[in-house]
This record gives C-alpha cells, sequence and structure tokens, in this order.
C-alpha cells in the first residue's frame, strides 16, 4: 500500500465527529461482500476518509431497529406493547409476515457491514503513515486517536458478533476480509465459539481503552470505553448462560456471568458510574447521564415524538401502545401486589383510581387516560383514551390500549405544524441497572438460591438496590425458589421497559409461549368502565432465533437455515 498523506481538512472536524457520534454515516458505503469504499479517496483523509471510517461503524449500530417506524423498539412485538397501526412494520414479527424470503430485521447485512469495514481497517491501519503532517498543530491529536480506533473498532466488532449471535445463534466468524469466492463459500461457527471470541477480545480490548474520553483528545461523546467493553462481556455470558444457548443448564456459564456483572458493580463508583433518577434516563440531557455506560446519542429531532404522541396531539401517530399486560405487573408500593392480581377483571373507573399507588416506574413509562399530557405548554391537555375521547377510537390510528408511551418520549417537543421543537435523544444500549439484574438472575442459577453470598451480594441485595432508589421506594425482594424467579422476571420488565431487551429476554428464557402468545389490552367505554380482551398473536419456538436472510442461502450454499425456517 502507497504512503498515506493526509490532506489538511479539518475545518468541521468537530462538527463532523458529532454528527457521526449521532448515528448520521459521513460516507456513502456501498456495501458488497468485499468493502466498497475507495481506498485511495479514505487513506488520503484523516477526517473524512480514517475517522469517517471509523464513525460510519459506529453509525451501523443505529440499525432498523431505531427507526421511527417501530420507534426504536421491538416492544410491540413483545407483551410490553401493541403497535396501533396494523401497517407497523414491527407487526411482521406476530402476524406471520416474517420469513427467510422477508427477514424484515437488517441485521445479519448491518453487522457484517460492520465486521467488513472493521476487518479492512485493521489489516490496513499498521500501513498507513502520516508523518508529512508532524508540523501540523493537529498532528498530536491525530495519533493519539488512531491508536484508538484498533481497539474501539475491535470492540464495535465484538459488539456486532453478539448482535448476530443473539439472533442468529451459530453464524460465521471472520475476522480477515475475504473474496467474494471466500464469503460464498464460509460455514456458520457454533455459538459457544462466538461466545468465546465476544469474551477473549473485551478482555484482550479494554486495557486500552479510556474509561472515559472527556480527558482525551479530541473527547467526542458515543465512544466505546473500558467500561462499555465490560458490559459487552458481561451480557453475552448472561445469553450464554441461558437456557436458549445453554440447554443443558450448565452452572459454570451462570458463575461466569455473575462474576461479570458483579465485576461491573464493585468498580462502577471508582468508573464514575452512579444509579440516576429513573426519569433522568431519557431526555435531552441523557447523553451525559453517569448511570448511562454506552448510548447512541441522534441529533435534535422531534420524530420519535410524532411517532408516539397520541392521536389528537396535532402530528401524533401513536406508535408503542403499552399493553394491560405490562400494566398487570407493576406493583404497589404499599404491598408488593401486583395491578392484575388486585384488578384481575373489569374496573369501574368511576369509582376508584386503579393506579393510585403503583410504583413510580409505571407514571414515568405510560400514558394513561386522564393524564396531562404532552408536557409542552402549547399542546398540553387531558388525555381521554375513552370510547369516543380525544385521543381514542373511532379515530384511526388511536391506542388499541387505552395506553400510550411516556418512557423516552419528550414532552417537551411541540410537533404543531408551526412553531415546532426538537431535542437530542439518547437510546440506552448498557446502564449500569441492567447490570444489577443480570447480576441477579445469574446468582440465582448459579447457586440456586436469591439469598445466597457466595459472590459477595445475594440475588436479592442486587434486585433491591434498584428497588430502594429514593425515587422508587419499593418493597424489599424476599422470594426464593420459583417465587422469585416469577417476581424477578416482573422486575426485569418494569425496570427495562421499553429499552429493548424483552424481546430478547423471553427468547433466551425459551418461554415466548407463556409471554408473548397472547397479550392483554384494556378498552374504556364512554361511561369509564375499563374492560380487558386478549390479542392473539403467532409464536412458533423456531422464533427463538432469526431466519438466515434467503438471499445469503442462495448466495452461499455451505450456510444452513436456522431450525423451523
Amino acid at each position: 500500500m502507497k504512503t498515506m498523506k493526509i490532506k489538511q481538512y479539518f475545518g468541521k472536524l468537530c462538527v463532523l465527529s458529532l454528527l457521526c457520534v449521532l448515528g448520521i454515516s459521513c460516507a456513502n458505503l456501498d456495501y458488497t461482500e468485499e468493502t466498497g469504499r475507495d481506498e485511495e479517496w479514505t487513506y488520503n483523509y484523516f477526517a473524512q476518509g480514517i475517522k469517517g471510517m471509523v464513525w460510519d461503524v459506529y453509525a451501523q449500530i443505529y440499525n432498523n431497529e431505531f427507526e421511527s417506524n417501530s420507534a426504536y423498539f421491538l416492544a410491540s412485538a413483545t407483551d410490553e406493547a401493541q403497535y396501533a397501526l396494523e401497517t407497523g412494520a414491527v407487526n411482521n414479527y406476530v402476524n406471520g409476515g416474517w420469513s427467510p424470503a422477508n427477514p424484515y430485521s437488517n441485521t445479519w447485512t448491518k453487522a457484517y457491514t460492520a465486521i467488513a469495514e472493521i476487518n479492512t481497517y485493521l489489516e490496513k491501519i499498521d500501513k498507513t503513515d502520516i508523518s508529512d503532517w508532524q508540523y501540523n498543530n493537529d498532528y498530536q491529536s491525530w495519533i493519539a486517536q488512531m491508536e484508538l480506533f484498533p481497539y474501539e473498532l475491535r470492540f464495535l466488532r465484538a459488539y456486532f458478533y453478539f448482535e448476530l449471535f443473539k439472533a442468529y445463534g451459530d453464524v460465521p466468524l471472520v475476522t480477515t476480509t475475504l473474496t467474494n469466492a471466500q464469503a460464498n463459500n464460509i460455514k456458520r461457527t457454533p455459538a459457544d465459539q462466538i461466545v468465546k471470541f465476544i469474551v477473549d477480545e473485551c478482555d484482550a480490548v479494554a486495557p486500552y481503552l479510556p474509561v472515559s474520553y472527556l480527558t482525551e483528545v479530541a473527547s467526542e461523546i458515543g465512544r466505546a470505553t473500558r467500561v462499555a467493553a465490560f458490559a459487552l462481556k458481561a451480557r453475552t455470558l448472561l445469553y450464554a448462560a441461558s437456557p436458549l444457548h445453554n440447554p443443558t443448564g450448565d452452572k459454570t456459564k451462570w458463575t461466569k456471568a455473575a462474576q461479570a456483572s458483579k465485576y461491573i458493580i464493585d468498580n462502577a463508583s471508582a468508573w464514575g458510574l452512579n444509579l440516576s433518577k429513573y426519569g433522568a434516563l431519557w431526555g435531552q440531557d441523557a447523553f451525559f447521564n453517569t448511570e448511562i455506560i454506552f448510548g447512541v446519542g441522534r441529533g435534535e429531532s422531534n420524530a420519535f415524538e410524532m411517532a408516539n404522541y397520541p392521536v389528537g396531539i396535532e402530528n401524533g401517530a401513536s406508535g408503542n401502545c403499552p399493553s394491560q399486560s405490562l400494566i398487570d405487573q407493576y406493583e404497589y408500593q404499599s404491598n408488593g401486589q401486583t395491578f392484575g392480581d388486585r384488578y384481575p377483571g373489569s374496573i369501574d373507573l368511576n369509582t376508584v383510581d386503579p393506579y393510585d399507588g403503583l410504583d413510580p416506574r409505571f407514571a414515568l413509562t405510560v400514558v394513561k387516560n386522564g393524564d396531562q399530557w404532552p408536557t409542552n405548554g402549547a399542546q398540553k391537555k387531558t388525555i381521554e383514551t375513552f370510547s369516543g375521547g380525544f385521543n381514542a377510537a373511532p379515530k384511526y390510528g388511536a391506542t388499541p390500549t387505552s395506553y400510550y408511551l411516556r418512557k423516552f418520549v419528550d414532552g417537551s417537543c411541540v410537533t404543531t405544524a408551526d412553531n415546532q421543537t426538537r431535542t437530542r435523544h439518547t437510546w440506552i444500549v448498557f446502564r449500569l441497572g441492567e447490570f444489577y439484574l443480570d447480576f441477579a438472575e445469574a446468582a440465582f442459577n448459579a447457586t440456586g438460591s436469591a439469598n445466597d453470598d457466595t459472590f459477595g451480594m445475594t440475588a436479592n441485595d442486587a434486585v433491591n438496590v434498584l428497588r430502594t432508589r429514593a425515587d422508587i421506594g419499593m418493597p424489599k425482594f424476599k422470594e426464593d425458589g420459583d417465587a422469585w424467579v416469577v417476581r424477578y422476571e416482573r422486575e426485569r420488565l418494569v425496570e427495562l421497559a421499553f429499552e429493548n431487551h424483552r424481546f430478547w429476554d423471553v427468547r433466551r428464557w425459551k418461554k415466548g409461549a407463556q409471554y408473548f402468545k397472547n397479550i392483554q389490552v384494556a378498552s374504556i367505554s364512554s361511561n369509564l368502565q375499563l374492560s380487558r380482551s386478549v390479542v392473539n398473536r403467532q409464536w412458533d419456538e423456531k422464533f427463538n432465533f432469526y431466519p438466515i436472510p434467503q438471499s445469503e442461502l442462495k448466495k452461499n450454499p455451505n450456510l444452513t437455515q436456522n431450525p423451523g425456517w
């Protein structure tokens, strides 16, 4: 390769870097099985070339599951929510529209696009030479960044392999650039080997990644950190220990998962991590929240609000509407009884307020009939989800569940035709709270008890750290055995609601038929009688894994389809 000469094109470096961190691609990448990037162009620029390629890889994290039609979430393919419009693409997961010919998800293509870019970069970075610019004021900054890029990209490659592993199980493990012929003959690598690769890579790169970029040159936010590497390792080990990937129930896998999550908990304070108030996990300044380990930031926008504001609010499209199945899982602060246990049937809302005294996370997650929403002065109103109400049927696209989404929706955004306002958004990839739950699950399964302190903390201790936060104040866990599993799965649903966990958690537990086949929704009559009904959805055990796209099978005869597809 010829010596690389970086041209002086740095006037918009900071803006460019921020845009790329926010998920906006900095180069026009046309993916082929070999990288389609023009090498001459790429390696003759730093900002839009070398650095642009790195940010292109980061941008792949913001895949189709983050688009406003699915509203970032896979929630409406779970018992968390029902999508308001039958035409919502997320409905393909539950209405029979999902198949190898119509795989819906872009996970395979997006992940392997990023991996191909990373492999190319890692093979060529040592051959680059920007010494011609040693007298440029920014030279030392470029050198420092280029020293980190290989470790960041190795983390990202491990991240994309985790995305492939959780979706498909066995997948081809490729760490070098391939010709078309090679790419069309590779075989699937056993999932255990994929897990080992991810864990080994996280361990290898973590010491070289900074805990924070605040003291690094060109300190952009949103880059891979040492803590993110440990978080990816811990989550990967949790999935690997779960029934879907651990059919024999090997307890050593649960032990490794517990140790990995406990390592994060033990070092969180030293790394500057702290549990935050629940409602501070999203909003304009969430990117700087000290609980978030790794997040995907987006520039100022109100598209998410338009997708999820109630019908009746100007430009509101309802989006992901929380289900009654979800609401039933919230507990009352007084005694830990669930909403569903206290009110299993119809409710006369004229005589009782069933939401009074519920877990505070309910009000921070769900908009119900009678709430003032959104919060901006231009559009704030009393929400009416009863039949004939301002935000209800028979209006087209109104909530099919009697609820609307509040979590992640910035109520300060104005979506009127005129005088619109926009704010920044952050989608959480890893946050500290998750790893208290991950530890609890792993420790319980490793030891067989929620009160065993083999790891220096019991499973109940870990869950109770979250439940006793000052802004939550829920009764402590004391259960054990099967009763603990039921309550833990409920707690995980409530704490991580709409954070893209439920879709995968239920699959790795192999409990899709229990949770996803039938969900409950509510309707409220004009005289305020709340009644329940069941939405029947398709579920088959083959849904635990995604189908490998038929287009890939046609190109590569050595690939095999996942069972049942």
